[in-house]
């Protein structure tokens, strides 16, 4: 069985990993995309998109790490689309369009039930209406030998620190202030749940820092 881990993650000097008022126009909040900006020049990002180029520093180094070896994801609802409540309908089918970045099964967080979503490259959507060890349990089932990566938002992150579920995390912490948003380390305490800092790289655009148990 492979690792729990988060990776990747833009984390404000004042501990926020998105913005607030989360929305169709500001998938991650308002003033989120700061929090990413180590990440959207990198060739990692760009190859993602289909547009080619890009930046091939440390920068673009710690996103390609991100993706290996892992064999599901997990994400929180808000992080697959700003619906809210009971389904309407399935017409809404995630922030990326057909071709999702995570190409292997990536379940849901959500209280209300949906069918499975196929797309193109791999991608499958699994909705999870029974909290986050049921969707853990499926996620590792699916993963095999490889590694489980929490996706976010912050909430689900938080959720699986509190449980002691998360082996590692890769944060990059920004230089930049966000004064409100949603808080990564709220009511964490990071050193009791067993973490330590086991590398520490800066670069121009952040630090990133891995912890683990």
């Amino acid at each position: 069985m492979g690792k729990v881990r988060v990776a990747a993650i833009g984390v404000s000097m004042d501990g926020f990993a998105a913005g607030p008022d989360q929305s169709l126009e500001n998938p991650l909040g308002v003033r989120g995309p700061e929090l990413f900006s180590w990440f959207f020049p990198t060739k990692t990002f760009n190859d993602m998109h289909g547009s080619g180029g890009g930046t091939t520093g440390l920068d673009d180094q710690f996103a390609q790490r991100s993706f290996k070896n892992v064999g599901s994801w997990i994400l929180g609802r808000n992080m697959f689309g700003p619906v809210r409540g009971p389904w309407p309908d399935e017409s809404w089918k995630g922030w990326w369009g057909a071709n999702p970045p995570y190409h292997v099964p990536t379940f849901v967080l959500t209280h209300h039930a949906r069918a499975p979503l196929e797309m193109e490259g791999g991608t499958r959507f699994i909705f999870v209406t029974d909290g986050i060890q049921s969707a853990l349990r499926q996620a590792q089932q699916a993963a095999g030998d490889k590694d489980v990566r929490i996706g976010g938002g912050a909430s689900t992150i938080r959720q699986y620190l509190k449980a002691g579920l998360v082996d590692e995390m890769h944060l990059a912490l920004m230089p930049v202030l966000m004064g409100k948003g949603e808080n990564l380390f709220s009511g964490l305490n990071l050193h009791e749940l067993g973490f330590k800092c086991v590398e520490r790289v800066p670069t121009e655009q952040a630090t990133h820092v891995v912890l683990k148990k």
